[in-house]
């Protein structure tokens, strides 16, 4: 039996999909345990594309049972439109999919509270989708939420609608001169869902625990990135759960003593979509043709991604935080061409040189990357399967990384495609 944990080493956009889907079919579980329809997990098979949002990505590689955890807060009409697109691909659901009971919802109303939040944040907005995860995530802190089980108690659920649209129609009226919500519409138009999501709906911890007894592979899909993560990200710029190997056992049920493998997700260089730091971001022409040569727009937003060289800084502090034992690098080929390739291997903060991340946001944003240059190479390694034909500067390159880590490069994506890989 094994129990792996997938997550993004840096700040989300790592191509977790990609490597969660590759391993799906050597697993009989896999369990997406937080964040929200704010990720985007980008699958290429079969000259097809799809993204998907909530349903895990392991899906269409083997016959993996999908858990959506206790751990992700849940749109249900998100999810539905995702249910009939994975559908209409020929995939049946029925036996695949299921939905934790504890899973919260996110209502409408959420989505309002994001929006008219982040426009009043102004210049200080922290760059959210827009799409409630944050608000439904206060709701559950909050212990107002919606949790997938009260779908089945119709009386109970429109009482607790009822008093929290209350509480925020009376928010929205006062404290921001905004439109308050019609409750009876709303609810309307919940109830339609929800006939179609009770069938999914489980016990869904009860069910990894038995597959843990009976010595069931499990795979623990993450969203976002560490460097996201509630705690242990550059705060208040993160996500608003925690993409971390400890977030897995709470999103999922899953004890920390079942979990063998924690496998990190890291781009062959940075990205980051939204505000807050990014040491080594790169505003030039490297920066800019990063973007291009790794078609970096966000899957949910379309939003252009920040780009910058390899932070080995904030990588060692995520394979720290996670406690990693093995490493996927993704886009390796997008580094083909460049003459030069640059790491950051220490910061300069306040005139100090250090090797360790800082947790002060102000000495995250000041700090000034110490890079190591690594010579490049001219060969076109797209789609290479075997690490003996890749050119020895990106041999090179892996293993400079290797070492600086102390934890070895088990997948190495060389496109975007499933079978664009080497296994090592």
């Amino acid at each position: 039996m094994s129990v792996r944990v997938v997550i993004g080493a840096q700040w989300g956009d790592e191509g977790k999909g990609k490597i969660v889907d590759l391993l799906s079919d050597q697993t009989k579980h896999v369990v997406r345990f937080q964040g929200g329809a704010n990720a985007g997990h980008t699958l290429k098979f079969d000259d097809k594309t799809v993204v998907l949002h909530l349903i895990p990505s392991g899906i269409f590689n083997g016959d993996a049972k999908c858990v959506i955890g206790n751990g992700v807060v849940i749109d249900p009409f998100a999810l539905l439109d995702e249910i009939k697109e994975v559908e209409g691909m020929g995939i049946d659901l029925k036996g695949r999919l299921f939905i934790s009971q504890t899973a919260h919802v996110i209502l409408p109303y959420h989505k309002v509270l994001d929006k008219m939040k982040e426009r009043r944040r102004a210049e200080d907005a922290i760059g959210t989708t827009g799409r409630g995860i944050g608000p439904a995530y206060v709701s559950k802190i909050a212990r107002i939420g919606i949790r997938m089980i009260d779908l089945f108690d119709m009386d109970l659920l429109h009482k607790k609608l009822l008093h929290n649209i209350e509480d925020i129609n009376r928010a929205l009226e006062n404290m921001y001169s905004e439109p308050t919500i019609d409750a009876d519409d709303m609810i309307s138009k919940l109830d339609t869902a929800i006939a179609a999501l009770k069938p999914y709906i489980c016990n869904t911890s009860n069910m990894l625990h038995e597959a843990i007894e009976d010595g069931e592979n499990i795979l623990l899909e993450g969203a976002q990135g560490c460097l996201l993560d509630i705690d242990h990200g550059t705060y208040p710029y993160v996500t608003s759960s925690s993409p971390t190997s400890g977030g897995a056992c709470t999103g999922s049920g899953i004890p920390p003593t079942a979990i063998d493998k924690v496998m990190g997700i890291t781009k062959a260089y940075c990205t980051r979509v939204g505000n807050g730091p990014f040491p080594t971001e790169l505003l030039d022409e490297t920066g800019e043709e990063l973007r291009k040569k790794g078609h970096e727009f966000g899957a949910t937003t379309g939003r252009p991604r920040r780009c910058g060289w390899l932070d080995l800084v904030a990588l060692k502090y995520a394979v720290r935080v996670n406690g990693m034992n093995e490493l996927a690098l993704t886009k390796m080929d997008v580094m083909d061409g460049f003459e030069e390739i640059k790491v950051c291997t220490a910061y300069k903060i306040k005139g100090e040189e250090t090797s360790v991340f800082p947790l002060c946001l102000d000495d995250v944003e000041s700090a000034e990357p110490v890079y190591t240059s690594l010579p490049g190479w001219d060969k076109d390694i797209s789609g290479m399967t075997t690490f003996d034909e890749l050119p020895d500067h990106a041999k090179s390159y892996i293993d400079f990384v290797e070492t600086y880590l102390g934890v070895k490069f088990t997948i190495i994506s060389t496109g975007p495609k499933r079978s664009e890989t080497i296994i090592r």
